[in-house]
């Protein structure tokens, strides 16, 4: 089986409303997030991160980056920048597959499931955990590595996605998962 991971939503200047609790849980789960990006690329796990669009229509993701490495999260976010050889989609809405090529690209990689890591668990990495069901895929949510802005919440959205949409909750990192 071929897994691919997800890494939704990581690059933000996190001025907005729920900016300081999200960079705080992104701080806490820092380590949980690099370990599942480390084990991916030693095991040879496609990397593909998904992130919103930032304001702009250009799908620029060296400025997306940049941008976040400018703001408050620089910190956390240094280590977790893509390498030159990993893909960057740029999206519009909360779902990594909503109007983005996401789909085509992990069709190209030959995914069978799909590995989500990123911010906000109960947002868009759920909405895009949702879709990924949708168009076929087997999912896992790696929980550990995903930073939310209520932790109420985020044990609502796993739960759901555990028991209604069929999603598995996996903090094992890509590299040790067999199947």
């Amino acid at each position: 089986m071929r897994d691919v991971l997800v890494i939704v939503d990581l690059f933000s200047d996190f001025r907005h409303e729920d900016g300081e609790r999200l960079l705080a849980s992104l701080t806490s789960r820092h380590d949980a997030i690099a370990g599942a990006l480390d084990h991916a690329r030693r095991a040879g796990v496609p990397v593909v991160f998904v992130n919103d669009r930032v304001g702009a229509w250009d799908s620029d993701a060296p400025r997306i980056v940049r941008q976040a490495l400018a703001g408050p999260g620089a910190p956390v976010l240094r280590d977790l920048t893509p390498r030159a050889d990993e893909q960057f989609v740029v999206k519009p809405r909360y779902s990594a597959f909503d109007h983005t090529a996401l789909a085509v690209l992990l069709e190209e990689l030959g995914c069978e499931r799909v590995l989500l890591a990123g911010m906000s668990t109960e947002g868009c990495v759920a909405q895009s955990a949702i879709d990924a069901r949708e168009l076929g895929y087997k999912v896992s949510v790696l929980p550990r590595a995903c930073a939310t802005v209520d932790e109420e919440l985020e044990t609502l959205a796993l739960r759901y996605l555990d028991q209604v949409v069929g999603v598995r909750l996996d903090d094992e990192a890509p590299a040790a998962r067999t199947s």
